[in-house]
């Protein structure tokens, strides 16, 4: 059965979208989905299923979370070996990585951007906020905090559409704990 990650937008940010681990595995578990685990407080769900189309599956899921939560919620998710490659990749050199006070961030888009999206997002990049991209991953290397930075994440939500973020550690962890 495939594996997948299931990134959630917008949970458990404000007091009106809260969702507990145990509300997420109960809504996956409910909708068919097997294995499921909940990883940290953000909106992580990993679940195993039959082959299904991602745009199906992905439809499914959010109309699933709109019953039980009460508010729509946007899905991203990555099929295990998306995963795996996403914790593999490292979009900037070490030396920078290691030298930034910040942490570095992923942004899981809906699709793969264009060429002249992907031209426009990068533009918007700088020694603080450096930006690169993988399929359909924006990695953002902030030199500080992501509050005090200078980009400006509107307007790359305008260009590339919805996404959600965690950091690349996060990922990491769920992809040694889940699919390592």
């Amino acid at each position: 059965m495939p594996g997948y990650a299931c990134f959630l937008r917008g949970v458990n940010l404000g007091a009106r979208r809260k969702a507990s681990s145990t509300d997420l595995g109960s809504c996956f578990e409910g909708l068919g989905f097997e294995e499921v685990s909940t990883f940290r407080t953000s909106g992580n769900v990993v679940f195993e299923t039959g082959r299904e189309p991602r745009a199906k599956l992905t439809a499914r899921i959010e109309r699933g979370l709109a019953r039980s939560l009460g508010y729509d919620v946007t899905v991203f998710l990555r099929t295990a070996s998306e995963i795996q490659a996403i914790a593999a990749h490292e979009p900037f050199p070490a030396k920078l990585a290691e030298a930034s006070k910040g942490k570095l961030q992923v942004a899981l888009l809906p699709a793969k951007p264009s060429a002249g999206v992907q031209k426009k997002v990068l533009a918007a990049a700088t020694e603080e906020d450096r930006l690169a991209f993988g399929d359909r991953e924006l990695y953002w290397l902030p030199s500080g905090g992501t509050r005090d930075s200078a980009l400006d994440q509107r307007a790359l939500d305008e260009l590339v559409g919805p996404w959600t973020m965690r950091t690349k550690g996060t990922i990491d962890l769920l992809c040694t704990k889940f699919f390592g």
